[in-house]
């Protein structure tokens, strides 16, 4: 479809800038073919839209999350996170099907879009139903690889590596594995030598925990991020998901190796795992970019949430009100998570890019006045100003309704079947 945006507020983030621009911006397909004060088109719109002052943006990236985890959603609570996980999480999920999975991923992908995320890095298993469930709504995944000394193997993380990075224009995927205290030396080293055979970034829990840390050191003598880099893992890039318990050797690591640090707030906090210390590593010049984690430690999959605790959390903690502004922070939410999945494509509103972008609301109370967009999106923003949510030029959440054309009852019904059946 041909869509135009007339009379916007728009927020290109072209090289950096938060400079606005008001004017239009045009999708043709599924990519944005112009940003500006407007000109003549030579063709026709499907659909020409009044933005009304509205503010468009990219949209946000969830860059940490695992979608069909919905099923667990107020289920395990106030438990420390080796509980948590081991059990009540563990012995669930082993009851999973593909099916449950397909159906809990679509429920993720409704609540990301009412939040303006328009793509996630999910881990998670039945990696396929997560791919089909994000092809028949019409969202972007970047899958990334979930093996442990529970499950998996080098090899079959190789397959869906070339599988999926040529199955559809929606998804995409990633080396990865649970982390270094689930999986041991053997499948770290494999891991390692494909990081290494296909030149290609490896992802993975890193430092979410102080028993994590201190039992890495004794297990090897080095913390988790220089461990796993004197194992070849992060020769070509990567990152780590929450990073909360950073030496200064992880630290150094992340920068030498230019890794990517996904900050999970909302999860870290409910868990009680510790702050991470983003205003070090911003100082540092640190990658990063923002998660949700999985709805079952969160428990929503709330980006306007995280954007205040990310920031919030930096004050509080340093005692410093000016630490990681509001700034910093919607650059992580849009550019950051875009630039970790490898999704260059998607992480400006400009010419020849994939039209994946949100519209923001401004005409409610909690955005006026207007003394500072992008300061009110993420101190006082909330899911009730996402407007409209458009991935790969279509539009798939639009004014409270859900347009992927299945209908939202029928998920609901399914993910409370699913959950019933195992309990």
């Amino acid at each position: 479809m041909n869509i135009r945006f007339y009379n916007a507020r728009i927020l290109p983030m072209e090289e950096g800038s938060l400079d606005l621009v008001e004017g239009e911006l045009w999708v043709q397909g599924n990519r944005i073919t112009y940003v500006g004060s407007g000109k003549p088109f030579d063709g026709k719109w499907d659909r020409e839209i009044n933005a009304e002052k509205n503010l468009l943006l990219p949209g946000f990236k969830n860059a940490h999350t695992h979608s069909p985890m919905t099923f667990l959603r107020s289920y395990a609570d106030d438990l420390p996170l080796h509980d948590w996980l081991n059990k009540q999480v563990f012995p669930m999920e082993a009851k999973l099907s593909g099916e449950d999975c397909y159906w809990q991923s679509l429920l993720a992908i409704l609540e990301y879009l009412t939040s303006g995320i328009t793509a996630n890095f999910d881990m998670y298993f039945h990696p396929e139903q997560v791919a089909q469930a994000s092809i028949d709504s019409g969202f972007r995944t970047v899958l990334c690889g979930d093996i442990n000394d529970f499950g998996g193997t080098v090899e079959e993380i190789e397959r869906r590596y070339l599988r999926f990075n040529a199955y559809h224009e929606l998804i995409g995927y990633r080396l990865g594995f649970h982390g270094e205290y689930t999986t041991g030396v053997p499948i770290l080293e494999g891991m390692a030598a494909l990081a290494k055979k296909y030149h290609a970034p490896v992802y993975t829990h890193l430092l979410e925990t102080q028993v994590e840390s201190t039992g890495c050191l004794q297990r090897h003598g080095k913390t988790p991020a220089v461990y796993l880099d004197s194992l070849g893992m992060f020769d070509y890039g990567g990152g780590g998901f929450h990073c909360v318990y950073m030496s200064e050797g992880d630290l150094e690591v992340f920068q030498e190796r230019g890794l990517w640090a996904v900050t999970n707030p909302g999860s870290n906090c409910k868990l009680a795992s510790g702050i991470a210390p983003v205003q070090r590593m911003l100082d540092l010049g640190i990658h990063l970019a923002i998660g949700t984690d999985g709805p079952a430690s969160n428990n929503c999959l709330d980006f306007f949430r995280e954007m205040f605790l990310v920031t919030g959390l930096q004050k509080v903690s340093r005692l410093d009100a000016s630490a990681t502004d509001a700034g910093q922070v919607l650059r992580m939410a849009c550019q950051g998570g875009a630039q970790a999945m490898g999704l260059s494509e998607c992480d400006r509103l400009a010419p020849g890019q994939l039209a994946d972008l949100v519209m923001i609301d401004l005409h409610q109370p909690n955005m006026q006045p207007l003394n500072h967009i992008v300061k009110n999106v993420v101190y006082s923003g909330s899911k009730q100003n996402v407007k409209l949510t458009m991935v790969n030029g279509k539009i798939l959440y639009e004014d409270g309704k859900f347009l992927i054309g299945i209908d939202p009852e029928e998920i609901y019904a399914k993910v409370n079947e699913s959950i019933r059946s195992k309990r």
